[in-house]
Parts: structure tokens; sequence; C-alpha cells
């Protein structure tokens, strides 16, 4: 019965701190529908039970009850006693990685993650991390609230400004996992997502080495369609000349646009390749110098497919 609420009402346990988590949810859970039944079926009995049967009918003088107080009183305290120790076991559990744990700088920005790793490497809207390995997460937010949240791995931690936060865990299977915002950062909030890559210690090594496997063999345009999601640019940049909150990309390429100080400049490769890299020094006319820097955090071949990308956008 446990197994079947489990795979009812939540996704798969991909962490040795998931089952934990479930026991005790489940365990509350059953609490709540034992409760629900006991109330409802008291609340008929009593209202068959004690029904008006006639005009005249008086309510009987009922004496209050020792035990019976004693026992509404003690059972339910027990019961929270349980819940309480039981879900600050977890708590601590899920506060406290483990010696030796590999740490990973997280950093979450309107609207992207991005990923430092222990070889000094950067990952955006991907978290490679090896199996069975406890990985601790040092977070910290550029702009306002986010949270991570790893659903699989029954983790969420809020990443705020000016200080940093942390959690842990250790993936029990290979595979990847969604990793959703889970606290309302503004527009873009829905579409802040990244994934959990879990592979063996091996591939993990060889991606620290050569970088994602997955990119190499794609021709640069579509390399760029999946970066332009990947590393969050469709939050403020359309593809289908709607105005976002920067310039649409649609038609762009090899156009002349004016910018924030009145000269005119034609988005070309060099004009693209500065815009990634130092976006706040040239600024279309009518938007804002919002976007974050990706220097030091994409690669030549990124910058280049995007680039294709661009271009491709007639």
């Amino acid at each position: 019965m446990n197994t079947w609420l489990r795979n009812l009402f939540l996704p798969s346990a991909s962490s040795i701190r998931a089952e934990g988590v479930d026991d005790l949810f489940i365990f509350v859970l059953w609490l709540n529908i034992l409760f629900f039944l006991l109330i409802a079926g008291l609340i008929a009995v009593f209202v068959l039970q004690y029904r008006r049967r006639s005009a005249n009918q008086k309510t009987a003088h009922i004496e209050h009850s020792t035990s019976l107080e004693l026992t509404w009183t003690i059972i339910p305290s027990i019961i929270c006693l349980i819940v309480f120790f039981w879900g600050f076991n977890t708590y601590m559990q899920a506060a406290v990685a483990p010696d030796g744990a590999m740490e990973i700088q997280v950093t979450a920005k309107k609207w992207i993650w991005t990923f430092g790793y222990p070889d000094g490497s950067v990952g955006i809207g991907k978290l490679w991390v090896p199996v069975n390995k406890p990985v601790r997460l040092i977070m910290h937010s550029e702009d306002v609230l986010h949270a991570f949240y790893v659903p699989a791995f029954r983790v969420k931690a809020d990443v705020l400004p000016n200080r940093y936060t942390e959690t842990w865990f250790q993936a029990t299977e290979v595979g990847d996992f969604v990793m959703p915002c889970a606290e309302y950062c503004g527009k873009g909030h829905s579409q802040m997502r990244a994934y959990v890559k879990v592979v063996s210690l091996q591939d993990y090594e060889k991606f620290l080495e050569d970088g994602d496997p997955e990119e190499k063999g794609l021709p640069p345009e579509k390399l760029g369609a999946s970066l332009y999601v990947n590393l969050g640019c469709s939050t403020c940049h359309s593809i289908d000349g709607n105005k976002g909150q920067g310039p649409t990309w649609k038609g762009g390429y090899g156009t002349m646009h004016k910018m924030s100080d009145g000269k005119m400049m034609m988005m070309d490769e060099n004009y693209i390749r500065t815009s990634i890299l130092q976006p706040q020094a040239n600024i279309v006319e009518g938007f804002q110098g919002i976007m974050p820097s990706y220097q030091g955090q994409i690669r030549e071949r990124q910058l280049v497919a995007l680039i294709a990308y661009i271009k491709s956008l007639k």
C-alpha cells in the first residue's frame, strides 16, 4: 500500500535522502486519512444518535470525563512528538553534508542557473554530477530570491542575494532530472529551469576534461537553438518578432540598431559577441541593461553556435 501511495503522490526517489522524506510524508498522510475517517465517522454517529426527536425533548446534562480529556490530549501529543523528532532528524540529515562531499558553486540570476566545478570550469543550465557521490552545493543569488529544487532528490533550498546558503544530495541512479526554480523571481520564472545530469564517475571526469559531449555532435545552428533555451536567452529574447525584455532575434542580424546613447550599430558577429560577453557595453534604445555577462561562462564554440543560430533567424 505504501508503495502504491508513493507512486501515486511522489516522483521517483533518486537520492539516498528521498526514501526517508517519503516515509515521513506517507506517515503523515496515513495520519490525516485516519483522523479524517475518525472525525467524519463520529460526526455521523453523533448526528444520528443525538438528533432532536420531539419538540419537548431536552438535552441531557453531561458531566465532563477526565479519562476522555486525557485520551484526546495525550495521544495527539505523542503523535506530534513523533512527527517532530522524525522531521527534525530528517532536517538535520539534509542540513549537514557528509565528510568528503564534492563542492559545487551554484549561482542563480534572472533567469539562469550557473554551476562552478572544482576544477574551475563553469556550466550553465545543466548540473553534471557523478552517481553515488555526495555533492555539496554552495549557493547564492546575484539579484532576487530563487530556490534550488530537484523533486526526484527531495531537495529544496532557498538561494538568497548577499549571502550563501547550502544543501547537498547524493544521486543513486544515472539520468537527467529536472530542476525548476521553486521561488517566484519575476517574469521569466516559469522558464528558469535547469537539469541535473547524473553520470558515472568516468563520464563526469571526461566532462570536466572535454566539456559537454552532447554539444560536440551538433551543427552550430542546432547547438545554438539548444543554447537559446538552456542559457536562458529565451526568457528575454523572442525568435518570432515579439518584443520582450530584450530585442528580438528574428531578422536582427545584418540590420542597424540605435543604441541608448544615440549611435547606430550593425548587428554583426562582433556586435553579438560583445553583447554576450559585455552586455552593458551597447544597450539598444528602449531596453534596460539587465542582461548578465557570460564572460568566462561560455565556451568559444558556444559563442559561434549562438551567432550561427541568430544569423539563421531571417
